[in-house]
Formats: C-alpha cells, sequence, structure tokens
C-alpha cells in the first residue's frame, strides 16, 4: 500500500503529529516541565540572598560571565513563546469540547482553582516576567551605582513591589498546582490509582515554589533592615 503522497516522509509525519491536538498538548506539557526546571534553579540562586550579598553578587556576575548565557537566555525565550503561543491555540482549538488545555482526572470531575484561572494566571506571570527582567535583569528604575544585591534590596524596599512580586509569585503557584499535574498526564501517566499522589505532588511543588520566591520580598522588604551601600561590586544579573 502506497503512502499517500502530500506527506509520504517520516519529517512530514512528525509535523502532522505536533500539528495535531495532542501533539500541541505535549508541547506545552514539555515547554512547561522544561520552565518548571529553570524555576527551580532560578530560585536556588535567588535564595543564595539569605546568605549574604557578597555571596550572591559572586553567583549573579558568575552567571553573567557564563559565554553560554545568551544560548540560555534565548531557549528560555523559545520555551515561553511555545508554551503560550500554543497553550493559546489548544485553548481556542478545544474550547467547545473541553474547557481546559490538558485533561486532567480530578476524581470527581470537578475543576479545580488552578484550572479555572489558568488564563488570568498565565497573564499575570507575562506581566510579571516582563516588569521583572526589566527591573531586576536591566536594572531601570531602582537605586542607581549600586550592586545588583543592592539593587535588589532598593526595589524590594517599595511595599507595592513587593506586595506586587507576592501576589505575582502567587499567581505562578496557582498555574502550577494545576499544570504540573496536567502536564504529568499529558505524558500518559493518568490513573485513579496514582493521580491522586500526583496531584498532591504538584500541589506540594507549587506551593514550595511560591514559598521559596514570596520569602524574598516579605523578607527583605519588610523584615530585613537594608544597607544599600553594602557590597559595592560590580552589578550582574537576576
Amino acid at each position: 500500500m502506497e503512502a499517500t503522497p502530500d506527506c509520504a516522509s517520516k519529517p512530514c509525519r512528525i509535523f502532522e503529529f505536533l500539528e495535531s491536538s495532542i501533539g500541541k498538548k505535549i508541547m506545552v506539557a514539555a515547554a512547561g516541565v522544561l520552565l518548571c526546571g529553570f524555576l527551580v534553579a532560578h530560585l536556588l540562586g535567588n535564595l543564595l540572598m539569605f546568605v549574604g550579598g557578597e555571596t550572591f553578587n559572586r553567583y549573579a556576575e558568575a552567571l553573567v560571565s557564563n559565554p553560554l548565557l545568551p544560548l540560555a537566555e534565548a531557549g528560555l525565550v523559545g520555551l515561553f513563546l511555545i508554551h503560550i503561543v500554543l497553550s493559546v491555540r489548544a485553548t481556542l482549538a478545544n474550547r467547545a469540547a473541553r474547557p481546559e488545555g490538558y485533561q486532567v482526572y480530578t476524581g470527581k470531575g470537578a475543576r479545580t482553582p488552578g484550572s479555572r484561572t489558568m488564563a488570568l494566571t498565565g497573564t499575570l506571570i507575562l506581566v510579571f516576567v516582563i516588569i521583572h527582567v526589566a527591573t531586576l535583569k536591566y536594572q531601570l528604575g531602582g537605586p542607581k551605582g549600586v550592586d545588583l544585591f543592592a539593587h535588589v534590596l532598593g526595589w524590594f524596599a517599595n511595599p507595592w513591589y513587593s506586595i506586587f512580586y507576592v501576589l505575582a509569585v502567587g499567581g505562578v503557584g496557582l498555574h502550577l498546582s494545576h499544570g504540573v499535574q496536567s502536564a504529568i498526564q499529558t505524558f500518559g501517566f493518568n490513573h485513579p490509582r496514582y493521580t491522586p499522589l500526583i496531584r498532591k505532588a504538584g500541589l506540594a511543588f507549587a506551593f514550595l515554589i511560591f514559598a521559596g520566591f514570596a520569602s524574598l520580598p516579605v523578607y527583605f522588604g519588610f523584615i530585613h533592615e537594608p544597607a544599600l551601600a553594602c557590597c559595592p561590586t560590580e552589578g550582574g544579573s537576576k
């Protein structure tokens, strides 16, 4: 039996699969999992602020001086675009049949706060990323002529910025509370016996990510007494 002339090659079949509904879901899930890995690495680096300004600045300088950083940043942007664009396309294509981009077993068919607010929290995360990159990576606004640690402290000293930061990472946690288990189940791990465990693990991961990031503005914005001139080194990137 001859292959259809319009798609006889293996690359063509792969492209057709990626353009299918399940193919889009798998790409969204894969991008989401990789972004979760980035969140963990980014959080671990940020938590060095609790060790001290000198340690955090050394970490930031080592990160900036890494010649692979531009490649990593380009890959990160690509993951964000894949996750956002395909999520929107999948949602629009399946809205009539399913209210969510992922099909998730919940035990009783009930939707969760995370699943109901995926579009809202996704938009909040996008806005937060833009502001976060502008203020902390490119150091727009805030104190001038100081190292990165002092620059971050200067922003966290603004209560409105710190409150926005906490709310935004709360949105990240809420997004992950549904997204993690959804991604895992998209890869085929979907069973009435094990799905509740996956759900609990996803909730635990989401809470730890939220608590870790939120601890920074809470402590350095409302508890810690900043000393903006503590570490006069070259600024890096966060």
